[in-house]
């Protein structure tokens, strides 16, 4: 019987039949959906002999959610994955203006999902921009709640942004806001919280996955109180928290100011193994290091809180509407967040057949359009054909 996922004591209790909802997603969602859920369970059925099997739940967001309710982000939706704990979508459209933030983020707020975990590897024969793309293998935690993304901010030449800039002028006598007549304001709240409980997800995920190094990134030379505050309460915690794992080599902290870091990861990326980051620099990182190895097409994303074990697995790119419909998409972002998904479930041999099956069709040049477009010589297959050839690996 089908049964909801539970989280006691800091560890998920999942039962071999858990519940996990579903947003299929806008554009090339409903391809990659199609195809990802069918290798999903062909995963699960082989690795445990069907003895373990997930009860899909589609929940409603993004345009499909607007046009059969009316509302680009229900509130059933949040309600149901907040009670099922663990869920996966596909990538979501967000109007443009009106005020309606991202959904992605909005999903993030909502359910406190302070950690973003984006694990990034090469993958033999996918073409790459790097001479030795191999030498990165690096996972980024990026703080997820916090920063610019709070999305406090008030529009230019408002009656609002005016109070704003009358209250820093008088009360708190800034005097470097260079033209107050028309500035846009922003707000960057960075806590001692949420920089500790990132820092710290970081630091028990190396450990638990044998990574001794974790590298704090942040601009704290120039912003020495927010993302220096990053910073120092990052080695404040390690020091409090960690010293034992500190003192016999277990692990190693150091940190890294992020224009540097983005110079390094082309320079010296083995230098780094798991890296912790404010949410806007983590942003930036994020994409600039899926393009070292193939781009982000195949880059896997999960929005995690720890404390909660509430967590989304995503693809990490757009709804790509040119393509949508066409079977032409490229599944392999979420069929590697369904691979953490797993991973996370405690479900490593499913995970583990799926991420196998990805390598040995990129080896044997088997890859969708957008890859066989930069290897010459090579005829790209159609998402549908893909599927059909992992799940053939899957099932040797």
């Amino acid at each position: 019987m089908a049964e909801q996922i539970r989280f006691k004591s800091g560890t998920l209790k999942v039962s071999d039949n858990p519940i996990i909802p579903f947003i299929e997603g806008d554009g090339v969602g409903q391809d990659i959906w199609k195809s990802a859920r069918m290798i999903f369970d062909k995963a699960v059925e082989v690795a445990y002999q069907g003895k373990r099997q997930i009860t899909w739940q589609e929940v409603l967001a993004g345009k499909k959610a607007f046009d059969e309710t009316g509302d680009w982000l229900p509130s059933e939706t949040v309600k149901t994955i907040k009670e099922a704990l663990v869920a996966i979508k596909g990538p979501l459209e967000t109007p443009v203006g009106d005020g309606i933030r991202s959904l992605n983020v909005a999903l993030r707020q909502d359910l406190d999902l302070f950690a973003c975990v984006r694990p990034v590897r090469y993958f033999q024969g996918v073409p790459s921009p790097l001479k030795n793309p191999e030498r990165t293998d690096i996972t980024i935690f990026r703080e997820n709640t916090e920063d610019i993304y709070a999305g406090i901010e008030w529009e230019s030449q408002t009656e609002a942004v005016h109070k704003v800039i009358a209250f820093l002028e008088e009360e708190m006598k800034v005097s470097k806001i260079r033209f107050p007549e028309t500035s846009a304001i922003g707000i960057k709240p960075i806590s001692k919280e949420g920089s500790e409980r990132l820092i710290r997800s970081a630091i028990d995920y190396a450990l638990k996955n044998k990574r001794s190094r974790v590298s704090l990134v942040h601009k704290g030379n120039i912003q020495k109180f927010t993302e220096g505050g990053f910073r120092k309460w990052g080695y404040e915690l390690v020091q409090r928290e960690y010293a034992q794992e500190l003192a016999d080599g277990r692990l190693v902290v150091d940190d890294i100011i992020a224009d540097n870091f983005l110079q390094q990861i082309l320079l010296n990326p083995e230098r780094f193994e798991v890296v912790a980051l404010t949410n806007l620099n983590g942003d930036y990182a994020s994409d600039a290091l899926a393009a070292q190895v193939g781009g982000i097409g195949i880059s896997p994303g999960a929005n995690i809180n720890y404390q909660t074990g509430h967590a989304i697995f995503e693809a990490t790119h757009g709804t790509a509407p040119d393509i949508a419909g066409q079977d032409l998409a490229n599944p392999c972002s979420l069929l590697l967040s369904g691979c953490m998904l797993l991973n996370y479930l405690g479900w490593t041999e499913a995970a583990d057949l799926i991420e196998g099956a990805i390598e040995k069709a990129f080896e044997n040049q088997k890859v969708t359009g957008d890859f066989a477009k930069l290897m010459p010589g090579v005829e790209g297959l159609k998402t549908s054909q893909f599927s059909r050839a992992l799940l053939a690996y899957i099932e040797a």
